[in-house]
């Protein structure tokens, strides 16, 4: 059988991030890549011009079409715009009965310019979060489901994962990327404990679409049957490596993607 994960995300018309950067992730971890469109932006590595969001029955219909004819192993959920769309996915998930979910509750892009709008926060907390088997939710983004501020130690990362398990999660990974120091760490917090991923903290430019990577990277390990904490490792190790080697690559004046292809391209 051939491993599959589909993305239901918005489009990075840049390919930095979205679904751009979920399809480059899953093909270069070896996993066949399927896509969901929510939403189309025009955005390049200095921000975004634009959201143009897709209608929600044709949500629906992309839906309807992958799960119908692929075995779906994985699913990777990022920018979800609007409340009528997390509706819409929420129920594409429970008719095709999807599984191993992976909810990364974009709200903010890198350049700062906001992918949710304010109202559909309390959706994706009462219809998504409860369907997923992790969420991954940066400093900034668990803050805003929460209501609290940022995290600003390992205690209050791991505090806000628990509250975050409070809401319905079944599992949470709480990413340390917007965090200082030297080490770059990530907490994956259940109803069993916690498991600390840590990696020396990179100074680089190209930044773009880091967490679409890690959460994708994590879906396609859980597509390809790892247990949630081997896939999580996994993907640390793969985002860490593509951010080391972002620098190589020169895209755009602004914060350039990662590079998801560093273990594949021919060295120059």
């Amino acid at each position: 059988m051939t491993d599959i994960a589909v993305t239901i995300a918005g489009s990075d018309s840049s390919g930095g991030a979205g679904i751009q950067a979920d399809l480059k992730t899953f093909s270069a971890l070896g996993v066949y890549a399927a896509s969901v469109i929510t939403a189309l932006t025009a955005q390049n590595t200095q921000g975004v011009c634009a959201i143009h969001d897709v209608p929600a029955d044709f949500i629906a219909a992309q839906i309807d079409a992958v799960f119908s004819d692929l075995d779906v192993n994985a699913v990777k959920i990022g920018m979800l715009s609007r409340t009528t769309t997390i509706e819409v996915v929420a129920k594409g998930l429970d008719r095709h009965r999807a599984r191993n979910i992976v909810l990364d509750p974009v709200m903010v892009a890198t350049s700062g310019d906001r992918l949710l709008a304010p109202d559909a926060i309390e959706a994706m907390r009462t219809l998504l979060i409860p369907r997923a088997l992790v969420v991954t939710p940066n400093l900034p983004e668990a803050a805003a489901l929460l209501g609290h501020a940022p995290a600003r130690s390992e205690s209050e990362m791991e505090e806000q994962a628990r509250a975050v398990l409070g809401i319905g999660a079944r599992s949470v990974l709480i990413k340390g990327g917007h965090g200082g120091g030297q080490e770059s760490i990530d907490l994956l917090v259940d109803a069993t404990g916690v498991t600390r991923f840590s990696a020396t903290r990179i100074a680089a430019q190209n930044t773009h679409g880091s967490g679409c990577t890690l959460s994708s990277a994590i879906a396609a390990g859980l597509a390809k049957g790892l247990a949630l904490k081997a896939a999580v490792g996994d993907a640390k190790t793969y985002v860490t490596a593509a951010i080391a080697s972002a620098d190589a690559l020169k895209i755009g004046r602004g914060h350039g993607p990662l590079h998801h292809f560093h273990g594949l391209w021919r060295k120059p």
